[in-house]
Order: structure tokens, then sequence, then C-alpha cells
């Protein structure tokens, strides 16, 4: 029987004229298609070559299965490689998620600017060719608090590019603390030596005094360097200089100081349980020379390297050759400016989604959590129990590691299906949901989950307590 069936089986020619194959030719091409099915009538070859028995269990034609089998495929296919996901984890700047969303008015601003042309290299008041440095500086400058302003495409190209404009050729002086490595294998030594500038530690890993700054210096020292710490935390017995003792020993000296502050914060976050993260605007008020940041982490703008400090060392910065390599496009300037301006109306805490979302109480997430799991348990006919329970959400991205904001976290299980088959299952669906897992229990901390998505997690767990019949055949 198997080989009357591999006799039977349909040719790639005859399924491209087909209305299935004639559709999907031209949504994507006739060559892809033909390849999909030559990779599936190979598969149905081997499986029935391999196991004639199966046959047996065939009862519609090979066409129509090689058809289902194509349409799945060409579905898998249509979908981006980049696609949206919901994260149900918690982690508000999630690396893996692509850190912070941005808020509507910044998606906004993309849209209009990447869809027309734009006078990005353009000055529209002399109508002559222009800088498109010159786009969010003044904005950017005055928020900061700083002279000037220029944005690079991250902040490791923003480390890069100060090291190199400032000390190429000569010694940065740099704790033992701070030789901080994070996500990427980022290290600070690695871009110190790319960046032309040689290292000279000082003091030790946990403890290091300004006296050791002032013993290291000499005439090949051409910056001082501090580093916030971002993603981790020494305690116990330890001590660093502050801000104001760096900036006083580069005032005394006339060797600039440079502090990486990692996350950048423009606003004081503290009320909302955020505390030890700097302020970008009071790291320049105490004195600091030029400071560098994050754009799409506690900013909650597009990814992008900010370098604020005196209008000296930005106009040289602007100057380094490496500032093409290394800049933005018009899509990340309308993102950030439209981002900064919620900063100076004072609405980022409503409209800034990761600002918005440390801004969350408990109880907000509380309430919203207990309805969720109402609808769940009237929704699957018992095969789903939902339940609510304290925990906490982080912010991730390398920042704050010691926060940990209250929350309430809906608590999934299944009467058959495991944690990890609950988890695959949401992650599957058409937008994919990524849940936390902890001691074999599905989680969902709804803040960092839009209200408006509730309604999408709630359809996935219905597609889980009744999934669709199967209906091809098999083989």
């Amino acid at each position: 029987m198997s080989n009357r069936l591999l006799r039977s089986l349909p040719s790639i020619e005859r399924l491209l004229e087909r209305p299935l194959g004639s559709r999907l030719s031209a949504e994507l091409g006739r060559d892809r298609v033909r390849d999909l099915l030559r990779e599936i009538t190979a598969e149905l070859r081997d499986q029935l070559t391999r196991a004639p028995h199966s046959s047996a269990n065939f009862q519609e034609s090979l066409t129509e299965e090689v058809e289902r089998m194509l349409a799945r495929r060409a579905a898998e296919c249509a979908q981006p490689s980049l696609r949206r996901v919901i994260n149900a984890t918690g982690v508000l700047i999630h690396t893996n998620l692509g850190r912070s969303p941005l808020a509507r008015q910044a998606i906004e601003a993309v849209a209009e600017v990447g869809a027309n042309y734009s006078n990005l290299e353009y000055d529209l008041s002399r109508g002559e060719r222009g800088k498109r440095e010159t786009h969010c500086q003044e904005l950017l400058s005055r928020l900061a608090g700083s002279e000037a302003a220029v944005l690079v495409n991250n902040n490791a190209a923003a480390v890069m590019l100060v090291l190199n404009t400032l000390a190429e050729g000569g010694e940065v002086i740099v704790s033992r603390g701070e030789l901080i490595e994070i996500g990427g294998s980022f290290r600070i030594p690695d871009v110190m030596t790319k960046s032309g500038a040689t290292l000279r530690e000082v003091g030790t890993t946990n403890r290091t005094r300004i006296a050791d700054y002032q013993r290291a210096i000499n005439d090949r020292t051409k910056l001082i360097l501090r580093v916030h710490p971002s993603n981790y935390r020494i305690i116990g017995f330890t001590e660093r200089p502050s801000v104001q003792e760096i900036a006083q020993l580069s005032l005394e000296t006339g060797i600039p100081s440079f502090e990486d502050l990692g996350s950048g914060c423009l606003i004081d976050l503290s009320p909302y349980g955020v505390k030890d993260e700097p302020v970008v605007a009071e790291s320049l008020k105490s004195g600091i020379s030029v400071v560098s940041f994050s754009g799409d982490k506690m900013l909650g703008g597009p990814q992008a390297g900010v370098i604020a400090g005196s209008r000296k060392i930005i106009d040289q910065v602007r100057a380094n050759p490496l500032m093409r390599a290394l800049r933005v496009d018009k899509m990340t300037y309308a993102a950030f400016e439209a981002t900064l301006r919620l900063y100076e109306s004072n609405t980022a805490d409503l409209e800034v989604p990761v600002i918005r979302a440390i801004a969350l109480t408990r109880e907000e997430i509380g309430r919203r959590a207990n309805l969720f799991c109402e609808s769940v348990n009237q929704s699957t006919n018992g095969e789903f129990t939902a339940k609510i329970e304290e925990g906490a959400s982080v912010i991730g991205g390398g920042s704050a590691p010691e926060v940990k904001l209250p929350t309430m976290l809906v608590v999934l299980e299944h009467s058959a299906l495991s944690s990890s088959s609950i988890v695959e299952g949401l992650r599957s669906y058409r937008i994919p949901i990524i849940a936390r897992m902890e001691r074999d229990r599905v989680l969902l901390d709804f803040r960092t989950v839009g209200q408006e998505e509730e309604d999408i997690i709630l359809d996935a767990i219905k597609g889980i307590a009744q999934p669709a019949p199967q209906t091809a055949a098999s083989v």
C-alpha cells in the first residue's frame, strides 16, 4: 500500500497550480512555495518508506495532506522574525524582550518621520545643509542640566567615544571596584583598550578612597572615570569616593572627570521605591565634566547613548571621526525628542510606559489580577485555576539590582498540564506571551502587562484549555 501512496504523491508543479499554491505564490513568491513543497513531499516520502504500516492510517488524499502542511508552514514563513510579545514576567526593562517600550507619542513621531522626508540634515531657517546633531540638543541639555549633549547609538558607544576623544594614548584612572561587566560581555577594561586609552586601576575591589586617585595621577593621566554599578552591588565593608570628591579632584588637577551612569534617570524615582539610581542633572551639578547613559532603560526612550557635559568636551566628541560611525538615525531622534517632551511637561509618570509601570501600586495591580482570576476560573470549565499571591517585580536591564517592587501575581495551574506545557502554550500563541515560572508554577505579573493585553492572555488560556481539534492525518 505504501508504494501505491508513494506513486500518488502529487507533483509539485500541479500543487503550484492549485488555488492554495497560486495564492501562496502571490504572497511568498513561487520559488519559496516550491521549496516548501519539496521539503514536505520529501518528508512524506521518507516517512512512508520507513514506516509503511502507518499508511493504513491515511483516510484522506495525499494532496489534501500536503496542502494542510503547506498552509501551516507558509503561515510560519509569513511571521516576521522580530515580533511583538506580551511581557508578563514583571521584569520592567527586559533586555531580551526589547528593554523599555516606547510611549504612544514617541511611536507617532517615528511613524511621521519614517513615512516622510524630514529635515534631518537640513536647516529650515537658513535653507541650507544642517547637522543632525542639533536635534534634541537644547531639550536634552535642559533636562540633563548640561551645557551641551549629543546622541550616539547606545551607551557602550558613548563610553567608547568619550574615552577615545579624551584619553586616547593616555591613562584613565578607575577604581577596581568599578571594572564592571554588563550583559553581552560588555567589559569596561575591554572597551578602554579598544578606545586607545590605558587603564590605571586604583584601590581595591571593595574599598577605594579619593587618596588612591590622587596618588595615581601622573603626566600621562588624561581622564578620571567613575562607573555606576548598574547591575550589581558590593555590600559590607565598602567605600568609594562621592561624585563631589571626584569632581573636586578634577577641578584641582584640571583633568576631566567622566561618569558612566548606565541607566540614566532624568527624574528622581525614589518616591516609587527606586533608590540609589543617580539623577543625571545631580551628577553634572556636582561638577562632573561629562556623563553618559542609556536612552532605552530608565529613561524609557529608544535605544541610544547620551553624552552630556561641558560644551568644550561635547564639541570635541562631535569632531571625533568615530562620531559618524556611531550616530543615530532620524527615527531615533524622533522617538527620543517625543519622549523628552513628556519629561519636560511633567507627564512621564503617566505617558512613559516604564515610569508608569514603576509608579503602579500593589493595590492597583491586585485589583486587575483579581478580576482576571475570576475570568479564568469562570471561562475554562475548571481546567484552569487562577489565584493571586504577593510577589515582587524587578527593574531589570542592568538597573537597580536591589530594588523589589511589591506586586500581586496571578498563579496559573491546570488540572492535567504541567507548568512547562502552559508556559510553552502561552509562548506559542499568535501574540507570544512570556510568563514567569517559579517552583514549577506559572506566574503572571500585570505590572508589565497593559490592560488592553489582558483579554489576549485570557484568549490564549482558553485556547490551551480547549485546543482546536486535530485535523491533519496521522502519517
